[in-house]
């Protein structure tokens, strides 16, 4: 899309923004709105651009004439790399689903009891990290384990700016170096978890027919696998065409937990569905968890040096105990500047 493009498209989004009649509905109004405030920057940059561009060639103009001219020229001239180095990587392609929440996954893998435990400690800092950021989290479902830790957990992550924009790279194996709490030798010990991400697909992304879902409940468990109620609570479903299977007992109700499982097959099958449709979306989401196997780590938590270490990106830094309360900026914008750096090299 080229500016002249969305210069009009800009204008056009304001004019339909300033019909009540598009406020009606609220859906439609949401769209244009969003898709405002993405051309909104590219708009101001490309305006301020032009605008010292002209002001450039005026003050070039009197500078024949009056000396003080030719030091404004020199400071409007210095300007514009800058300007034109951000209008360049707004322009550059964005992810489609940057502005929508997220469902993550955390998973414990190799490493029994520790590996739950560290799922905990990975919950807790996205948490805490959704938390810095204000975005708002919803516990969806969880497996707790003996210990305290997580079998398996759900949250939701959502906010005014797309979760998925900051969070789309989390997806992979977390390995973990540290002490286990049950080692009585002090040995340090390496387990893993995974970590899943998809953008929560609404209603219009993804279409379920009612016929195409088996749905069976069973009771709720707690740590160590006993009941934790007398009631068939929890809900299984099963996607028939795809073979996708949710389970979710977070919540008392059966009619809640069929709700959660639906939110999380949704997200599941728009991600399959954009994977069919794009090969290159296809190779990004095997990236993610194949097997929670030590060997196919994203990212190592080293406790007894305090490191944290991206594999992808070979990005390390020593602030393990920070990262771990949700000083997750400088790691996420590695990846960030990664992806950039990729998108505008394809486009050069």
């Amino acid at each position: 899309m080229n500016l002249d493009e969305i210069m009009s498209e800009y204008a056009d989004l304001e004019l339909r923004l300033a019909d009540p009649a598009v406020h009606a509905d609220q859906s439609r109004a949401r769209a244009y709105g969003k898709r405002y405030a993405v051309l909104t920057p590219i708009v101001a940059t490309y305006r301020e651009l032009e605008s010292v561009r002209q002001d450039l060639a005026t003050a070039r103009e009197l500078a024949s004439e009056d000396a003080a001219f030719a030091e404004e020229a020199a400071d409007l001239e210095s300007r514009i790399p800058a300007l034109e180095e951000r209008l360049t990587h707004l322009l550059v392609p964005r992810d489609p689903n940057d502005d929508k929440d997220i469902i993550m996954e955390i998973k414990a893998g190799e490493g029994g009891q520790e590996s739950a435990l560290f799922a905990g400690d990975l919950l807790r800092m996205y948490l805490r990290y959704a938390e810095r950021a204000g975005y708002k989290t919803e516990i969806i479902d969880a497996q707790h384990s003996d210990l305290g830790g997580y079998k398996d957990v759900t949250v939701a992550i959502k906010g005014k700016e797309g979760a998925w924009s900051r969070l789309k790279f989390e997806g992979g194996v977390h390995r973990v170096q540290r002490v286990p709490v049950t080692e009585s030798q002090g040995r340090i010990h390496t387990s893993a978890a995974g970590v899943l991400v998809y953008p929560e697909a609404e209603d219009v992304d993804v279409q379920i027919d009612p016929n195409d879902l088996r749905i069976d409940v069973f009771r709720s468990s707690g740590p160590g696998g006993q009941s934790v109620n007398t009631t068939d609570s929890a809900v299984r479903i099963t996607h028939l065409p795809t073979g996708v299977v949710v389970s979710c007992q977070n919540e008392k109700s059966q009619l809640q937990n069929k709700e959660s499982a639906l939110r999380i097959l949704r997200a599941r099958l728009l991600v399959m569905a954009q994977e069919e449709a794009d090969a290159a979306a296809m190779a990004e989401r095997k990236s993610q968890v194949r097997t929670v196997d030590r060997s196919e780590r994203v990212r190592t938590y080293n406790f007894p040096e305090n490191r944290i270490s991206d594999h992808r990106v070979g990005y390390k830094a020593y602030n393990l105990d920070q990262v771990l309360d949700g000083d997750l900026d400088a790691v996420i914008q590695a990846l960030l500047d990664a992806e950039l750096a990729e998108k505008l090299a394809a486009h050069t």
